[in-house]
């Protein structure tokens, strides 16, 4: 069984100011500029190798503010 995965951004949804501040959320390194960046890039990987816990709590942020998203 798969234990790490990649999050997946793959639809903003309507929502697209709700998503870039669960972006900044989820990476606080990164600025607004950035994040609207990463957003407007779709798909993009959000995040890398976590652990399956950690990809499923931010699957379900970003579904809750109306992204679609991608475990892998």
């Amino acid at each position: 069984e798969q234990t790490h995965f990649d999050v997946v951004l793959v639809e903003t949804g309507s929502n697209k100011i709700g998503v870039i501040k669960e972006i900044r959320a989820i990476d606080n390194t990164i600025g607004l500029i950035q994040a609207k960046e990463f957003v407007e890039k779709v798909p993009n990987k959000v995040k890398e190798g976590i652990k399956k816990e950690e990809a499923e709590k931010i699957k379900k942020q970003l579904e809750a503010a109306g992204a679609k998203v991608e475990m892998k």
